[in-house]
């Protein structure tokens, strides 16, 4: 707030305030529809596939990312209220949390995102071998080192951000992990188009392989919905930290707001993507909807 009200000092860019019943709507459709995802595979026996469990582990960072925004909001609420008063240690601390829980969920994020595009890679081209490769203990306890590196990194991230040394290792992994994600997807694209050439003869293997190519589709949308949603967000972190003084970063700031509520359109359109393109997670919500054995 307080390089918010001096960017209005040294910049014409009007502040853009995105009104609090839609930061609530939107936290909330997010919240709601990652916790359907997370029923929907529990309660489906066929969904608990290792390819499943990172899409849990996905919502369940989607899910941070909406409570984050929620729980700011509601304390900058109760702040302004008077219900809430600042002291030094105590509002110290809850930032601390706040942040830290940010961090959690992009760091989350970043890594489902990376153990789902290694799975279908090994789908792909492994696909004989693919059930010896990714158990599912061996998901789960890949699931769990992602977990507790992006929990230990994000309470370090959090107690030390105004470090230079720790910000700038932060905003690096973000674009590091992205590209390398981008590398193995176009990899995986052109191994993909030279083994269908070889084996389209084989209508067996065509389908399996088309089938597989549609997971890998379905990853490259999140992927770019990913980047659309966050990457706004951390470049704002970026000048925030390097050039909170000049009237250019201060002009970007200025739609503080709007990132923030693109982070939680990111929570809402990953479970559309979901739904639309997996028919086993249709056919789940259709039962769980309808009642229907």
């Amino acid at each position: 707030e307080n390089i918010s009200d001096f960017s209005l000092n040294i910049t014409d860019c009007a502040q853009v305030v995105v009104p609090e019943e839609v930061f609530f709507t939107v936290a909330a459709a997010g919240i709601l529809e990652n916790l359907l995802i997370l029923i929907a595979i529990v309660r489906n026996k066929n969904l608990h596939l290792p390819m499943y469990f990172f899409i849990c582990s996905l919502a369940i960072s989607d899910m941070l990312g909406s409570l984050y925004k929620t729980l700011e909001n509601i304390f900058i609420i109760l702040c302004k209220m008077g219900y809430l008063t600042r002291r030094g240690d105590f509002e110290k601390k809850l930032d601390d949390a706040m942040d830290s829980m940010f961090i959690l969920s992009l760091l989350g994020s970043i890594f489902s995102l990376l153990a789902i595009a290694a799975d279908r890679y090994i789908t792909i081209f492994y696909a004989l071998r693919y059930h010896n490769i990714m158990t599912l203990r061996r998901a789960l306890v890949i699931l769990a080192i992602i977990w507790i590196f992006c929990g230990g990194s994000s309470i370090a991230i959090a107690l030390f951000s105004y470090e230079a040394a720790t910000v700038i290792p932060f905003t690096i992994l973000f674009p590091l992990m992205m590209f390398f994600i981008l590398c193995l997807y176009v990899h995986m694209f052109l191994l993909a188009r030279s083994h269908a050439k070889k084996i389209a003869s084989l209508p067996t293997r065509t389908v399996h392989q088309r089938t597989n190519m549609k997971g890998a589709i379905t990853l490259t949308i999140f992927l770019g919905v990913f980047l659309c949603c966050w990457a706004p967000f951390v470049l704002h972190i970026l000048l925030a930290r390097f050039c909170p003084h000049n009237p250019y970063c201060a002009c970007y700031m200025s739609i503080f707001h709007v990132n923030g509520t693109l982070i939680m359109c990111n929570a809402i359109i990953d479970p559309m993507i979901f739904a639309f393109r997996s028919p086993e997670l249709r056919s789940t919500f259709k039962k769980m909807f309808c009642c229907a054995r």
